[in-house]
């Protein structure tokens, strides 16, 4: 091994860790333990101390770029290229001369004041951590290289070990500190894991900072994430989704919080949520807002969706009407096994909405409802009136939250029908509205 890697190595930890792509151990080296050290340039005379790291997310979101040094002078710029070893102090190939001296950051990431204390996503984890601590890697062909050393951010330390190795850092000799904290469990989570969270919209563009990895997550668990933040950060994280994963996290956050987060957007950008959303739920979320604000954002609606939403809005919302959604799977009783099948590879609605194709008449008049599961089994000539089943059920438009959950227990439903007093079709109740009723009343 290069005499120059094993003084590198030398004031490095040996970190075990769990998941298994990292099964390896590496050489990492705290961001704790190289803030403050001594810089030496090339001829080995004291340039200063570490101040800060600093990392250009628009060209490596890994890599860190420089690190910032206190100097006599001021601030200086020392690219990772011009380091050559980390052994009591970094030793760099640096002229003093020629540094660049240090300004505002623009475009840089700096590990300690924007990282370490703030809150992150870990999205293996799906819950909001805090960062106590970060562990850069050594990428070995780097070290000695002319090309400097390969630093990257390797894990978040999200645990107790960060927290006491910051804590107790000066006050015990290095070795001793290290030998004491391998008792102390690791809460490492890789870097590829970590959504960061900035509440400065310019600056989360210029830094290329978005959310993709937390709009992977199931939408519930999105909400989860985002009722854990504060106002600012969960704004900030909210407008970075696209209208569907939005549309989607919405629903399944608390009430009170929906109006929060809608009250905190534009009007044309909260329209656009809305209309991804199932029609009762915009309903429900509009009717929670002022009449100001909800006329602002259905104004900003396309017409289609705006009409469905309003008209559900009429409706009180502790009534069958006013819990049922307009987006649902309807055809003749003579309509065939392919005409449904060609419906549902069309159909924009939920999933919840999928499982039932009702069979209207003259006038819209409910006359039968034909379970998905039949029509997999059905030839595709077969007539949707043979396969109805029986009996039908279906509930009034005034019918209250307590008979609708009654009906939905009694027969093991999946979706209900809602007739007008002609027994015409006006919506259905599907079987996590049914969820969302019995949720509230706990």
């Amino acid at each position: 091994m290069d005499c120059s890697l094993n003084y590198v190595i030398g004031c490095f930890q040996f970190v075990p860790v769990r998941f298994s792509r990292y099964a390896e151990a590496m050489a990492v080296l705290a961001l704790s333990d190289l803030l403050g050290l001594t810089v030496y340039d090339s001829v080995a005379v004291r340039l200063g101390r570490v101040r800060e790291v600093a990392l250009l997310p628009q060209e490596d979101p890994t890599r860190i770029a420089a690190l910032i040094v206190r100097t006599a002078e001021g601030d200086r710029i020392v690219a990772t290229n011009l380091l050559r070893t980390v052994n009591g102090g970094v030793h760099t190939a640096a002229v003093a001369a020629s540094l660049p001296k240090y300004s505002s950051g623009e475009g840089m990431l700096l590990l300690e004041r924007d990282l370490l204390d703030q809150q992150i996503i870990d999205v293996h984890g799906r819950k909001v951590v805090r960062v106590n601590d970060i562990e850069l890697a050594l990428d070995p062909e780097g070290a000695g290289s002319p090309l400097g050393l390969h630093l990257r951010i390797a894990f978040v330390d999200a645990g107790a070990r960060g927290a006491v190795r910051r804590l107790l850092k000066g006050m015990l000799p290095r070795y001793a500190l290290a030998k004491w904290l391998q008792r102390i469990p690791s809460r490492n989570i890789p870097w590829e894991f970590v959504n960061l969270i900035e509440t400065d919209p310019a600056r989360r563009v210029r830094l290329k900072i978005s959310s993709e990895r937390v709009a992977k997550l199931h939408p519930a668990d999105i909400a989860d994430i985002i009722e854990e933040l504060s106002p600012a950060e969960r704004d900030a994280v909210f407008q970075t989704l696209d209208e569907d994963v939005a549309a989607d996290t919405l629903e399944e956050i608390d009430p009170k919080l929906q109006v929060s987060i809608l009250n905190a957007m534009e009007s044309e950008r909260a329209a656009d949520i809305i209309e991804e959303m199932d029609p009762d739920a915009a309903a429900d979320l509009l009717a929670d807002l002022t009449d100001e604000r909800s006329d602002a954002i259905l104004q900003e609606m396309q017409p289609e969706e705006r009409q469905e939403v309003e008209e559900l809005l009429e409706f009180e919302e502790d009534t069958a009407a006013g819990r049922m959604t307009t987006d649902y799977m309807a055809l003749a009783p003579t309509a065939r096994v392919h005409d449904a099948v060609e419906m549902l590879k069309n159909f924009d609605g939920g999933l919840e909405s999928m499982s039932t194709i009702f069979l209207i008449g003259e006038n819209e008049k409910l006359v039968g409802a034909v379970p998905l599961a039949k029509l997999i089994v059905a030839h595709s000539d077969t007539r949707l009136s043979e396969l109805a089943a029986d009996p039908l059920i279906s509930c009034t438009n005034e019918a209250d939250e307590r008979e609708v959950a009654e009906i939905f227990d009694k027969y093991n439903l999946l979706t209900l029908p809602v007739v007008d007093e002609n027994g015409s079709l006006t919506g259905v109740i599907t079987a996590d509205d049914v969820i969302a009723i019995l949720r509230a009343q706990l």
